[in-house]
């Protein structure tokens, strides 16, 4: 297993790190882009936004193209087609080509997420699966450090060959994708028993453990029904609702929060920033293997919950930058270290196409939240002329996380019940 996680986790972590830059890269071009191309806070955050409309709307269509094809082939077509349209981004000059691109670009990058939380079932025990999915997972802060540590540079470039920053960000962020999907349809096995670097006893035993893992689930009363129907399919998704617009709303203003609160340069935002990153890497990666090590998911998804909620309360209450923009920073830190044990508890109890169907489900409703988060991050800005009622109003949807995760951990146990019940009984 460890050949597995060294041959595949990084791999797929440099996917998603460039997938999570030329998603959100728009908010350090907004620093140069809404100015010249004269977008308000509304437009900018409308055009952020509308990236995961397409994008929740194609989820499970490609979830089951990729069960369908194969991992190799169909996230290669992913990273191809929304490299070349994270670089059309910097063709942009009107609100409707800006809201196009991003609806392109969204439907392009649709299913590699979920696509992934679903191969990772294909190749790791449920009692590994926090960890490969924290350390697949760990490209979302590393992204954020190295977007923060590219960002100055590259809006610095404002005039070489006659195009502003802006356009060089997105230009230089978005051919990697390309490169990238070469390299995927290259090196990237589609399952096990693919993969030439491990021993036919290797690959034996990989499938064997999953097998059996499968065959235990399936043993479970009404596990063969349509994960459409499992309530908490539709439950994980709501909590991924709330959490996402929190996530959204506050990475997409964060440069522009943090250079109205301290007036800092575009470079020492791009360092704190990617600091920030680095750190949620630490988190991330330490609270993902704890959850592990404990066999404990929940609480390690609610506590991170509760301090994000209060953390927002404080950015907004005190205003004076020493303590705002450590507090905003710890939001994100929070986030990156419950990913590992939440993403984790859906695949416990789906499986095989059901897993691909229910895993793109719950990040499908979830997507709806990266829409609503940053249009009304934008709404409340040009509304109130700062960004102080948005922050505060964070800490709801976070509090409406945490009280649906409690109600998934009753679920959860009360299902586990019956199944136990059964199996006496059997």
């Amino acid at each position: 297993m460890r050949k597995v996680a060294w041959r595949l986790i990084p791999l797929l972590a440099l996917g998603y790190c460039v997938a999570y830059i030329d998603r959100i890269n728009i908010s350090f071009a907004a620093l140069q882009m809404n100015r010249d191309l004269g977008f308000s806070a509304t437009v900018y955050g409308l055009g952020a936004g509308l990236f995961f409309l397409s994008y929740s709307a194609c989820e499970i269509p490609s979830n089951l193209m990729l069960h369908r094809i194969g991992a190799r082939r169909w996230m290669a077509r992913i990273l191809l087609s929304w490299g070349v349209l994270a670089m059309a981004m910097a063709l942009v000059r009107t609100p409707l080509e800006f809201y196009l691109v991003r609806l392109l670009l969204g439907a392009a990058e649709a299913g590699f997420f979920p696509g992934v939380l679903y191969y990772l079932t294909l190749w790791f025990p449920a009692s590994m699966r926090a960890r490969a999915i924290s350390r697949f997972y760990v490209a979302l802060p590393l992204s954020t450090a190295i977007m923060g540590a590219l960002a100055g540079g590259l809006l610095g470039m404002q005039g070489t060959l006659r195009l502003a920053g802006w356009q060089w960000l997105f230009l230089l962020e978005g051919l990697p994708a390309i490169l990238l999907s070469l390299v995927f349809l290259r090196l990237l096995p589609d399952r096990p028993a693919d993969a030439t670097w491990l021993l036919r006893e290797q690959k034996q035993e990989i499938e064997a453990v999953l097998g059996w893992e499968a065959d235990q689930a399936a043993a479970i009363p009404g596990a063969g029904a349509s994960p459409l129907r499992d309530l908490r399919v539709w439950l994980f998704g709501f909590a991924n609702t709330v959490m996402l617009a929190v996530l959204y709303a506050f990475t997409f203003s964060a440069p522009v929060i943090f250079q109205n609160a301290t007036h800092w340069s575009v470079d020492r935002i791009g360092n704190f920033i990617s600091a920030m990153g680095l750190v949620g890497v630490i988190a991330m990666v330490g609270n993902g293997w704890h959850s592990d090590r404990t066999g404990e998911r929940f609480g390690h998804a609610m506590l991170p919950g509760f301090l994000q909620a209060a953390a927002f309360l404080g950015a907004a209450w005190l205003i004076r930058p020493a303590f705002t923009v450590p507090l905003l920073a710890m939001t994100f830190v929070l986030f990156a270290s419950m990913q590992g044990p939440l993403l984790m508890l859906p695949t416990t109890f789906l499986h095989g196409r059901n897993a691909a169907i229910g895993l793109a489900t719950i990040n499908m409703i979830g997507m709806m939240g990266g829409f609503v988060g940053p249009y009304l991050m934008g709404v409340l800005r040009d509304w109130t002329g700062s960004y102080r009622m948005g922050t505060a109003l964070l800490a709801v949807p976070m509090l409406v996380f945490c009280l649906l995760l409690i109600l998934l951990r009753r679920l959860s146990f009360r299902k586990a019940s019956v199944s136990a019940q059964a199996a006496v009984m059997e």
